[in-house]
Parts: structure tokens; sequence; C-alpha cells
């Protein structure tokens, strides 16, 4: 109930909000989460089966075999002193990672992506994109956490390692991102929000703890 009152204020925040086009994840929960956009702007989206949460799942360091775990939820402790995971070109090949395909769904996950950018004038090359087709257009994407940060690695060539467990979007939170084409032909993407749950502090709506862990390990009310 409490997703149904957080996704009508998300809609009342973006009924002046330029749309050009809408897209939505194929999972209900991101459908669900569009619908009173989508009914109040009297829109439809296409459903892109990429945009589902990012799905591959490992044995953790500190969990055995008889629980798997997502790929992008790893203790602290144990991310952080793998110099590899910090590497742009190899965090997939970490024997982790490895044994649970997690490279071969974030190459095909960020192939679709960068093909579907390519197809709205933007093509990737290197760390930059080439813009064949200069927009100003609109693009919304009703997705989720994991798969965004997915999404905004491939755009910065950052591991998704640091973005997964250094930032956080709270359930209905909104991520905005321009393109800034500061020499002509070509093109980097700049965030201007993310995790943004002003549509909620607005109206007095509590920001949901789903997406965070404990401030404190002594916070026996909060997730560990």
């Amino acid at each position: 109930e409490k997703g149904k009152v957080e996704a009508q204020l998300l809609a009342e925040s973006l009924k002046d909000f330029p749309m050009d086009e809408i897209y939505v994840s194929t999972l209900g929960r991101a459908i669900e989460t569009a619908e009173p956009t989508l009914r109040l702007l009297n829109r439809t989206a296409t459903q892109l089966e990429w945009l589902k949460e990012f799905p591959p799942h490992i044995i953790r360091p500190d969990r055995g075999a008889e629980h798997p775990s997502i790929a992008w939820d790893w203790m602290p402790k144990d991310w952080t002193g793998e110099s590899i995971f910090y590497d742009y070109e190899n965090w997939m090949h970490h024997p982790t990672m490895e044994a649970g395909h997690v490279g071969e769904e974030y190459a095909r996950v960020t192939g679709l992506f960068g093909q579907f950018l390519a197809d709205h004038g933007y093509v990737k090359e290197g760390r930059l994109f080439r813009v064949t087709k200069a927009t100003n257009d609109t693009i919304v994407m009703f997705c989720h956490y994991g798969l965004t940060a997915v999404l905004l690695s491939y755009l910065w060539s950052v591991s998704p390692m640091i973005l997964w467990h250094g930032m956080v979007a709270p359930p209905s939170s909104v991520c905005i991102l321009a393109t800034e084409e500061r020499k002509k032909g070509y093109a980097s993407f700049r965030m201007n929000r993310f995790g943004d749950v002003s549509h909620l502090l607005y109206n007095g709506e509590p920001v949901s703890f789903a997406a965070r862990f404990c401030e404190c390990y002594d916070n026996a009310d909060e997730r560990h």
C-alpha cells in the first residue's frame, strides 16, 4: 500500500515533466509504479526486457552455496579489498563473478542499451559518445536500482561495483541525466539528480528504508 501511495505522489510530481518517450521494465513492480503516471498523462509505455532488474546470482564469500545472492550486494569488507572490482575492464573477471556468468549478462544488457542509444543518435566510442543525431528529447525509463547502476557504469566507463555499493535509490526515487555536447559531435552524460525523493518529502510521506542497511550496527530496528 505504501508503494501505491508513493507511485501516486510520483505521478503528480511528473505531470508537467516533458516526456518524449516512455519505457518500462517487464517486472510487475516497475509496471505498477509507472501506471499512475501513465494514467494521469493518458500515455502508454513501451516495455523493454533489458530494463528488468539485473538478474545474475553469485555465491558470496560470506555465504555458502545454499544461499546464493544477487551479484550486486556484497559485504563491504569482501569487495573493497579486491582491486579488480575498481577496474572497469576487468571487474567481471573476478572468480566469483565468472562463476555466476555476471559478465555475460552485463555485456548483453549494455550491448542492448548501447544500441538503444545509437538508435537515438549517441554512439559510444571509447569513453565518449559520438553524436550522429543531436536531440533535446527527454526519454523516461521506469526500472530498477541494480540495473540503473549497470547503465550508469556503461555511460561513465566505471565499474558497476562502485556504483552498486556507493549509491542508494529509495523506492519511487528519480534519477535524471543530461547529455553535454561541449565539442560539436561528441557528448558525455552528466547526472543532475539521483535517488531524488522530493515528491515524498514535500508531501510528508516517509522515505522507505528498504534500499538501505543499518546506519549504525546497534540500530536494531534497521536492516542488517
